[in-house]
């Protein structure tokens, strides 16, 4: 029988796979051979620091980061853990250059080997600023950079908020320039502004300013100025990150980048409404020179005052001219005045002759009031009176006729009289106020009722109405409640 690893090709094959006794070389499980290079990989590259370009970057849910580095030649898998990946300074991106530290191990469940990655840095300014750039085109293709999304500064801003670091010899300048040119009232966000963690403390602060309510304990800011000293691209980095440049884009206060010298340029300050060349220049774009305005409100007052002046003069003018063209008042009423006169002479000519023909119209008529003229007048009339004579039966027909339409008017009345019928046994229902109630519906709707007979009126409450009030007498004395032989109050049916 030959051994397992025999090299004769001629030897047969066997069917069962067995040991010689010495043998050296027994069968390994996969998962033993998996540990074997596992150990072997790990003491041997248990610390390397490898150069490539990431590929199929990809953040897990749990934190993980899983990448490919690769060359012109091969391709390494890797992986960063949560820890680690916190500690980044940058945003990890395909197509970046970087120098990766850790150490190599293997992968049973996929039979590869892969590093596991403890610090991942850029490979070079060259692979910074081409990061920086592709960075910048991403986002300038999203619009965050777009001339039509930038705001105007308010010209007197009445809050100033400040993202910053509160040592440094920023804020000193902005203060110190806020207090020369218009002193104004400045909350400082203190932030880190370099090194791990700098990015993501910037972006909070400006979310955080434009978070503030208007009416809140913190006053919100009208102006918001994120500054920072000059610097190397290294140092400036966490201005260039993504999580910054949105959180200016999407700010609702507009934002001033103060970032650096006049020659340093970070995606801050293409996402601001306004870039500052420094953060002094900052200050002096934010407020105004206070001694600036106080002469041109004194400047514009003098010119008020100068406008009122000429236009009161040139009134003045206008008046004179318009009132010179005017006529005289007493040739304007002249023609009135004649016309007066003239009007009141021939009232007076009218009057006289009125009262002629009113004296003569009453001496025709005052001959026809002659005593003797009247006299005779009486005589007649009192002939004319003795001669109608009073005939009683023109007087008894007339009563007659009276007394039948007064007969027929009772027997109306009685025929049309509601408490009629009482008398012959019906009942006149009506509520505590008087009305007549006619339907069994209304009757129900009521809490009180009234019944009306012959002998005198009767209070009731509806059958079901358990809640209303126990019958009360109308008026007068207080009555005793009427009730049946057992006892009980009466219902209406």
């Amino acid at each position: 029988m030959s051994t397992p690893f025999a090299s004769d090709d001629d030897a047969p094959s066997a069917l069962l796979a067995s040991e010689t006794a010495g043998d050296n070389a027994p069968a390994l499980s996969i998962s033993e051979l998996s540990q074997l290079l596992k150990r072997t990989v790990e003491d041997r590259f248990g610390y390397v620091r490898v150069r490539g370009e990431l590929s199929g970057v990809k953040r897990a849910a749990s934190g993980h980061l899983y990448c490919s580095l690769k060359d012109d030649a091969a391709r390494l898998d890797g992986v960063m853990w949560r820890g680690s990946v916190q500690r980044l300074g940058f945003q990890p991106a395909d197509g970046v250059e970087v120098i990766a530290t850790g150490k190599l191990t293997t992968y049973p469940g996929r039979s590869n080997y892969q590093i596991v990655i403890e610090r991942m840095e850029i490979a070079g300014e060259g692979a910074l600023l081409a990061l920086l750039e592709k960075t910048k085109a991403r986002l300038a293709a999203e619009g965050l950079f777009d001339a039509a999304r930038k705001r105007p500064i308010p010209y007197l801003p009445r809050v100033i908020g400040v993202v910053t670091s509160p040592t440094g010899a920023v804020i000193r300048d902005i203060l110190h320039r806020l207090r020369d040119r218009f002193p104004s009232h400045v909350v400082v966000w203190p932030v880190l502004v370099q090194g791990q963690g700098a990015a993501a403390q910037v972006a909070a602060a400006v979310r955080g300013f434009s978070d503030l309510p208007p009416d809140g304990p913190v006053p919100r800011p009208d102006l918001v100025i994120v500054a920072r000293g000059g610097g190397s691209i290294e140092d400036l980095w966490a201005f260039n990150e993504e999580v910054v440049v949105r959180a200016i884009a999407g700010s609702t206060i507009p934002v001033i980048s103060a970032v650096g010298h006049e020659t340093d340029t970070t995606l801050a300050d293409f996402a601001a409404d306004r870039r500052a060349p420094t953060p002094t220049a900052a200050a002096e774009m934010a407020v105004p020179v206070r001694a600036d305005l106080a002469t041109a409100l004194s400047e514009f007052a003098a010119r008020r005052q100068r406008a009122i002046g000429r236009q009161m003069a040139q009134a003045r003018e206008r008046l004179d001219l318009r009132a010179r063209r005017l006529p005289q008042p007493q040739a304007l009423l002249a023609a009135q005045a004649q016309r007066l006169d003239d009007l009141g002479d021939r009232l007076r000519r009218s009057l006289g002759h009125r009262t002629d023909l009113a004296a003569a119209q009453l001496a025709r008529h005052g001959g026809a009031l002659r005593p003797a003229l009247l006299q005779a007048r009486l005589r007649r009339e009192s002939d004319r009176l003795a001669a109608q004579r009073l005939r009683p039966d023109l007087l008894l027909q007339r009563i007659a006729q009276a007394r039948r339409t007064v007969d027929a008017l009772d027997r109306l009345r009685r025929s049309l009289d509601p408490e009629a019928p009482l008398q012959r046994g019906y009942v006149l229902v009506t509520d505590p106020a008087g009305r007549v109630v006619k339907t069994r519906a209304a009757a129900a709707g009521l809490g009180d009722l009234v019944l009306k007979f012959a002998d005198g009126p009767l209070a009731v409450v509806p059958a079901g109405d358990s809640g209303a009030p126990k019958p009360r007498p109308r008026s007068g004395a207080p009555e005793k409640p009427v009730t049946d032989r057992a006892g009980q109050q009466p219902k209406l049916l």
